[in-house]
């Protein structure tokens, strides 16, 4: 079998021929199912053919294989839309976050505490796509499009994290990633020339469901009817497009994915309400946008303070209730010093500067009002299905705004 993917070129000392794929059966016996009470648990090819899985390391759960393959399978399409290495940090079988490679500036390098660090393009990808919601990554599960490097190794060791998927990792890398958790941390390795049979079956309540694989490619054609007076979408936008819906097919439905700058800054999923989902990721990618005020960069933590705890702070600092970490009676804990607030007319201020960013729906807008709530994170470039009866309100309030909307005519509904 020839374990060796396309994008073979950077992978420096991987080991496809040490590792390739031997130890492969055609199941592996799982400790539960979603919760303990369910058992037994396994997966396994029905065909009798090899898991295109090896794992190197650790003991992954049910819920931790439905992370892998669902995150594996969306930056592995990341990768081949952008051509650049990309990474997913999944929770609950949605993206908390997902990203292409792009370097970082000096303010994400900071946003996202790796200003100490070495970064190759996957690890570049890796902090971004973990970097901008840590509170929802907290514990997630990595996916990399790429051969794990130490560079990504290093970053994903300091981090709480139940495991990775990748089609390979270096010597150094596997070092790194089998000493985390005192050596249990799940380590899988992925067959990157693995093809799933093209019809799919789901059991629910004793009744197998039958569809044929989403095998829609998402590509520049999907934005090539833009229907507002405002037809410009410039090449970044397009990328920053198309990433949005390669995770949306991805994403627990409803779903609204932003992105800005090759990364998804905000991502709404599993709600029931249209506007609830682009409520819910533009507050992410509105607490993405205030992380980068300078009040927030020069927090003044105490020193050792836990990652976990640091991030937390930041989070309340942020929102409307900064007094539980600011307050007389509690700043002590986590500051050197009593910081100031940030405001709501700073904050309101500080918002009106991000522009540019892009936002993708697995469903057509219903109502103006989601277009409403995009604009005030700063959304300049929509992609979405349309077919709502009420698309003519939607065009116009995207007008109204100068904001340039393509239809794609296609739904990226996920269950």
């Amino acid at each position: 079998m020839n374990t060796r993917p396309a994008s073979s070129t950077n992978t420096n000392n991987c080991n496809f021929c040490k590792e390739a794929f031997f130890n492969m059966a055609n199941e592996l016996a799982l400790k539960y199912g979603c919760n303990p009470n369910q058992k037994p648990s396994r997966i396994f090819m029905k065909d009798g053919a090899e898991l295109p899985i090896t794992v190197l390391s650790g003991r992954p759960g049910y819920i931790n294989f439905l992370d892998a393959f669902n995150s594996w399978q969306l930056v592995k399409e990341l990768k081949e839309a952008t051509g650049l290495p990309a990474a997913a940090s999944f929770k609950h079988v949605s993206p908390a976050g997902a990203a292409v490679g792009l370097p970082l500036s000096d303010v994400l390098r900071k946003i996202y505490f790796v200003d100490d660090a070495e970064l190759s393009p996957l690890a570049c990808a890796y902090a971004r796509a973990r970097g901008a919601d840590r509170m929802s990554s907290y514990g997630d599960f990595i996916a990399l499009s790429d051969c794990c490097d130490a560079a990504t190794a290093k970053l994903i060791a300091r981090e709480v994290s139940d495991g990775v998927i990748a089609p390979d990792y270096s010597d150094e890398a596997l070092e790194i990633l089998k000493s985390k958790r005192k050596g249990n941390y799940n380590v899988i390795k992925i067959d990157p020339n693995y093809k799933p049979a093209p019809i799919e079956h789901k059991d629910v309540f004793g009744i197998t469901f039958e569809q044929g694989r989403n095998e829609l490619l998402v590509n520049e054609e999907l934005l090539a009817n833009v229907i507002t007076e405002n037809k410009e979408i410039p090449a970044d936008a397009k990328r920053d497009l198309i990433i949005s819906l390669i995770a949306l097919k991805y994403t627990q439905s409803n779903s609204v994915c932003y992105v800005k700058d090759g990364q998804a800054i905000g991502i709404g999923a599993g709600q029931q309400s249209r506007i609830h989902c682009t409520r819910l990721a533009g507050n992410k990618a509105d607490i993405w946008w205030l992380r980068q005020h300078e009040k927030v960069l020069n927090l003044p933590f105490k020193e050792g303070i836990r990652r976990a705890d640091r991030d937390n702070a930041i989070d309340v600092y942020i929102s409307d209730d900064y007094e539980d970490v600011i307050g007389d009676d509690v700043w002590a804990e986590t500051f050197t010093e009593q910081p100031a607030p940030l405001t709501r007319e700073e904050k309101r201020a500080w918002l009106d500067k991000l522009t540019g960013v892009a936002l993708g729906s697995d469903a057509f807008f219903p109502f103006g009002d989601n277009i409403e709530r995009a604009h005030r994170s700063g959304v300049s470039y929509i992609a979405q299905p349309g077919g709502s009866i009420r698309d003519d309100h939607v065009i116009d309030t995207c007008n109204k705004y100068n904001i340039a909307m393509a239809f794609t005519g296609i739904r990226l509904f996920h269950h």
